[in-house]
């Protein structure tokens, strides 16, 4: 069984994740607005999480990662905030359960995944490089997740917000992984090792990893 220790120092860690994330929430670095849409660093905190403390914890800062998205479209909502919302209304399109799919199963997958595909990959390969590749794929899996929900649960009223036939809105996704997704992953595949690196050392030391 897990000691008490072990449990209150993975629960600090987890809380000082849960906190980044709270920060970059409330100040302009967390979600950047780009037209109707915005980018993301909010990504960093999950992938770092889940490949240090393990997928479990991974997969709830995920959670954390979802409920700001929730909380920061319905209280700021743009355009397009319905599809991760279903508490507001924008242009007479209102949000369903299909907007928490969105909004929660991406992000909950993206820390899961990062901690079981490093976990795997730290196997066969250079630690930085199974860090930088967990990052980059599980990176291009939330955002491909998280655009193809819109696509299939909400593209005609995507489509009608923006003004956009579900062809001219199928290419503006394929236009969004291509600009913000791709700035996204390198941004991953910088920042990620770099955290994993310095604070590695911390959590081998309070042997917390799990």
């Amino acid at each position: 069984m897990m000691s008490n220790s072990k449990k209150i120092k993975q629960l600090v860690l987890a809380a000082f994740f849960v906190a980044i994330e709270l920060v970059l929430m409330l100040t302009p670095l967390g979600y950047i607005p780009i037209g109707p849409i915005r980018a993301t660093t909010m990504h960093i905190p999950v992938l770092v999480a889940g490949i240090l403390l393990g997928k479990k914890y991974g997969a709830s800062l995920g959670f954390v990662f979802g409920l700001t998205s929730l909380l920061k479209n319905t209280f700021t909502p743009t355009p397009t905030s319905f599809v991760f919302t279903p508490f507001i209304t924008v242009g007479g399109m209102q949000g369903n359960f299909f907007s928490l799919v969105i909004v929660f199963v991406p992000r909950i997958l993206l820390g899961y995944l990062a901690g079981s595909m490093y976990g795997f990959l730290k196997q066969k390969m250079n630690d930085t490089v199974a860090v930088m590749t967990s990052a980059i794929l599980n990176t291009l899996i939330h955002t491909c997740l998280v655009l193809g929900g819109i696509y299939i649960f909400f593209g005609e009223a995507y489509g009608e917000v923006l003004n956009k036939s579900m062809e001219a809105v199928k290419a503006f996704m394929i236009g969004i992984i291509t600009t913000n997704g791709i700035m996204e992953v390198v941004l991953a595949a910088i920042v990620v090792p770099v955290l994993v690196k310095a604070l590695k050392p911390t959590v081998e030391r309070m042997k917390i990893h799990g």
